[in-house]
């Protein structure tokens, strides 16, 4: 063998054993040594070649983190500046409850598709209850399960994993970006099948009928509830909880009878947010207005400027449509329980208010309205979506209640969606 060029780097006896170097470049620019051990010289080799394979490839750290140090530099440095604030608030339990005390204390770059494969396959047997003391944080007098030695197997749901292994597949992805690790093990790794997992069978979500919904909105609309505008567009257009709090009065078209979504109204970490991003691209196109919706949003408007008009001096100016009696933004726990009080009145099943999306699916495929423009209205990602709403739909019945509805709430609402 000739002389080793500059940088090669060795292979020579150090200790009990073999040892060897390669100069390589770190992913913050700086020239350094990377270092392998051995029992033995082959061994040693055989890394300093893998070494030099690296090093010819781009950047090579020669500092790794735990994946637990990781994955908090990752929240802190990348999720919470970058990502929607409700992106952050789902992701910091998934990893703080589940990742961090499964995997937290392995090194970065020695984290294997086995290691997360393993782990991911424990999670089905993992009484969350039991892991978390979940029943051990409750008073002595209310403790009934796992604490006494009676597990009640809490196990996550098949949703709730695939969660868990998206959160790390994303953090390792990053890692990779920054040339941290070579490839995304979580990437590579399985989710368990359903039959592995011990959580409950999902429950559908309930649909209210036709004619519940209408009874429903009689019901509201007798009550003269400043909030009924709001009820009839999360049923008559599928808004959701959110998009119906934060809507501006510039974002309703009252002459062309369309809505632009493009506001939504969050308390996040205790905050109340009103942020100008909604939850898809697709979510801030204009939606057709059907009769039903102009009508009670026209109400809307005489309502708040009574309510304004009243306050007087404690009025808060703002653009919101949906405002407390002095202006103030809704709260949205407070949306909630009003209409869990309404269904109680109306003598409807209890259903939450985000299933309310899937009721106005009913409506519109009960008005025949097609199914691309229902998609539209509905703001699906994907057709199949839709139609898989529009297959559970029945015909005749439906529609005629759907007549009534029209006609019994608003003497000046159609009885079709106009495209």
């Amino acid at each position: 063998m000739g002389k080793r060029a500059n940088g090669e780097g060795s292979v020579f006896p150090y200790k009990d054993g073999w040892a060897g170097y390669v100069w390589v470049t770190t992913p913050e620019g700086k020239r350094t040594r990377k270092w392998a051990y051995g029992k033995t010289r082959e061994e040693t080799h055989e890394k300093w070649l893998k070494l030099h394979e690296l090093a010819s490839k781009g950047p090579v750290p020669t500092k790794h983190p735990t994946v637990a140090a990781y994955l908090a530099q990752w929240l802190a440095e990348v999720v919470k500046p970058n990502r929607e604030p409700t992106t952050y608030v789902a992701y910091e339990p998934l990893v703080r409850l589940y990742i961090i005390p499964g995997l937290g204390k392995k090194r970065l770059d020695k984290l294997t598709v086995r290691d997360v494969q393993t782990w991911l396959n424990s999670l089905t047997t993992l009484c969350t209850c039991c892991d978390q003391k979940k029943d051990h944080k409750r008073p002595e007098s209310k403790r009934r399960c796992c604490s006494k030695g009676q597990c009640c197997e809490s196990y996550p749901s098949r949703s709730t994993i695939t969660g868990i292994r998206s959160v790390l597949r994303a953090a390792l992805g990053n890692a990779v970006r920054e040339e941290l690790i070579s490839k995304n093990v979580a990437a590579l790794a399985t989710l368990p099948t359903k039959a592995k997992t011990k959580s409950k069978r999902r429950k559908r979500h309930a649909i209210w009928s036709v004619d519940e919904a209408r009874r429903f909105l009689e019901y509201v609309r007798g009550k003269d509830d400043p909030l009924y505008a709001a009820y009839v567009l999360i049923l008559g257009l599928g808004l959701r909880r959110g998009e119906v709090l934060g809507l501006v009065w510039d974002s309703v078209d009252f002459e062309s009878s369309e809505l632009w979504i493009n506001h939504q109204l969050t308390r996040v970490s205790g905050q109340l947010l009103h942020r100008d991003t909604t939850k898809t691209e697709d979510s801030e196109n204009s939606l057709p207005l059907i009769g039903l919706c102009v009508s009670a949003l026209k109400h809307r408007q005489r309502v708040q400027e009574d309510a304004r008009k009243e306050a007087g001096a404690k009025w808060k100016d703002s653009d919101l449509v949906f405002t407390t009696k002095f202006g103030t933004p809704i709260e949205p726990r407070n949306f909630n329980r009003s209409f869990d009080l309404h269904c109680a009145g109306a003598e409807v099943p209890r259903i939450r208010v985000h299933d309310t999306r899937h009721t106005c699916a009913s409506l519109l495929a009960a008005l025949d309205v097609h199914p691309r423009v229902a998609m539209r209205i509905l703001r699906h990602s994907q057709i199949s979506l839709t139609m898989n709403v529009y297959t559970q739909i029945p015909s005749p019945a439906t529609r005629k209640a759907l007549d009534r509805l029209s006609q019994s709430l608003d003497g000046e609402a159609q009885s079709n969606i106009t495209l």
